[in-house]
């Protein structure tokens, strides 16, 4: 089992808010990031305390007020804050100035079906929601680019991962050499034990070869199960898109098994919270 990134910091920033956040991160002037532990907040039961899962079936007004407490501690409005309708799919949005023109209706109907999201526009946060999928921070330093992605293995057997990469090459010109990504907490392959038709789907999913592919997949002798590696299948797609090994940074925590601190919907039952990670560009 690996053990969290000793990189990683958990940063108490109210009695009300806590945040993980990547000390690699946190000395660079020109982002902000974060993702939330489930510490503080105004949730009960399964979603106690902090959700910030705007699709949940928790109270809204608690959901709202988790939502203003965290943006208070961070320092910026939740206006600012974008969160798309996951669907597990591969769909990547772009937040640009045109969209945030749009109503508030139109925004929503945007962001429908939409799994990561990018951005160059100062002073917002792009982030996505999450309870054992993975969350994926990106950063492209060269052009102040950055992104958000949701990876539930579905959207990984997509490529959701390298299609955000792709599209922040091709709609920013995005040098993939200087970026850097964060793998936030998501379950690990020891906890992530699957069937045979997920098996299946990711070795019809043509994304990697059959050699990687294969590394994926570890056999539980004791059950006869399967497990997949979902933390290296999204690491293999960021060396796909040729993003360096010593840019990527793995939190190494895994949500199964650290429920006390972040939501796990294998753990909680799909009627939980969820944890948002988010990243912005600081305004100049």
């Amino acid at each position: 089992m690996m053990m969290m990134n000793p990189m990683m910091r958990k940063n108490r920033l109210s009695n009300r808010v806590e945040v993980l956040q990547c000390a690699e991160w946190m000395g660079d002037c020109n982002i902000s990031h974060f993702i939330t532990t489930r510490f503080g907040g105004v949730s009960h039961g399964n979603f106690a305390g902090m959700n910030a899962g705007l699709y949940t079936e928790d109270e809204p007004g608690h959901v709202r007020e988790n939502i203003q407490l965290l943006c208070e501690s961070l320092g910026f409005s939740p206006e600012c804050l974008f969160m798309p309708h996951q669907t597990h799919g591969s769909q990547v949005r772009r937040i640009d100035k045109a969209f945030l023109y749009r109503s508030k209706e139109e925004q929503t109907r945007d962001l429908e079906s939409v799994d990561a999201l990018i951005t160059d526009v100062r002073g917002i946060c792009v982030a996505v929601a999450t309870a054992d999928c993975v969350p994926v921070l990106v950063y492209a330093p060269d052009k102040q680019v950055v992104a958000a992605i949701h990876a539930g293995w579905r959207g990984v057997v997509q490529a959701i991962v390298c299609q955000t990469i792709s599209q922040m090459k091709k709609v920013y010109g995005c040098d993939v050499l200087q970026m850097q990504a964060l793998i936030g907490p998501s379950i690990s392959r020891e906890a992530f034990e699957v069937g045979d038709e997920v098996v299946d789907q990711f070795r019809q999913s043509h994304v990697w070869t059959d050699e990687e592919t294969e590394s994926l997949f570890s056999l539980n002798p004791r059950t006869g199960k399967m497990h997949i590696d979902l933390w290296r299948a999204v690491r293999l797609q960021l060396h796909k898109e040729g993003v360096a090994d010593r840019h990527i940074h793995l939190s190494g925590i895994c949500t199964y098994r650290h429920v006390e601190d972040f939501f796990s919907a294998r753990r909680l039952g799909i009627r939980s919270g969820r944890i948002l990670s988010g990243i912005g560009l600081r305004e100049t």
